[in-house]
């Protein structure tokens, strides 16, 4: 299919003025023919929070029932016992002071991610300046600083999704694969959204879920109908009660 018959095949789809239902937007979004490979499937959140206050900051991470199975280069920084556990339980990089003035010094950032023991934060704290742009600074509310690092290094190959708001309130993440069935990519969908509404702040009043759209990779956005959407969370929590 040329470039112009995949843009004729979204307008004949797809209605930009209607808001839809998950289930809905995801059925059609698999049918079309974006790409080549397989697309993973994103979420843009407007939450109603105010992203300048810091009791309403939204950080956390969850594991879906489905994992999306990325392939990432982990480093954990630990010295010890830690060192062994975590070799054994596959991180790709294991290290302390050495690693450290590595990456200060070269600016390293072969990795995706980075995994600290407790113990050693003061020293890595000294890295905010290099991991903090690229958003790989450990921290506790991600699991990434622990002393278990066997469960941080498992959660990660797992596929881990990681929900964290920027500074206009919006929250993107991927959350399925385009080829996954329609039952496995709505269970990630709602598995996500309730762990998000969990960490609604006490401080955030009023609608907190405010506009919510669904893509994949290459292909166009759904905007989603949120009367639907917490019907359908309803039910969702309902059922794994």
């Amino acid at each position: 299919m040329s470039k112009q018959d995949k843009i004729n095949e979204i307008k004949e789809k797809i209605d930009k003025s209607k808001f839809y239902g998950p289930k809905e937007a995801l059925e059609i979004l698999k049918t079309l023919d974006t790409s080549k490979f397989d697309e993973t499937l994103d979420l843009s959140i407007q939450l109603g929070i105010d992203p300048k206050k810091s009791d309403q900051q939204i950080k956390l991470f969850t594991i879906p029932p489905n994992p999306l199975e990325k392939k990432i280069k982990i480093l954990t920084i630990c010295n010890g016992e830690y060192v062994k556990k975590a070799e054994a339980a596959g991180s790709d990089y294991v290290g302390s002071e050495e690693i450290i003035s590595k990456i200060l010094d070269e600016k390293w950032l072969d990795y995706d991610l980075v995994i600290a023991i407790p113990e050693l934060m003061p020293k890595v704290g000294k890295l905010g300046q290099v991991l903090g742009p690229k958003g790989m600074m450990p921290s506790p509310k991600m699991g990434t600083v622990t002393t278990d690092v066997e469960k941080a290094i498992k959660d990660a190959r797992s596929g881990r999704i990681e929900l964290q708001n920027d500074k206009m309130g919006l929250v993107n993440f991927a959350f399925a694969k385009k080829s996954f069935d329609i039952d496995k990519i709505l269970d990630n969908l709602y598995h996500s959204l309730d762990s998000l509404n969990k960490a609604k702040p006490h401080s955030s009043k009023g609608n907190y879920l405010k506009r919510i759209s669904i893509s994949s990779t290459m292909g166009p956005g759904f905007k989603i109908d949120l009367n639907i959407l917490r019907e359908d969370l309803k039910k969702y929590n309902g059922a794994v009660a």
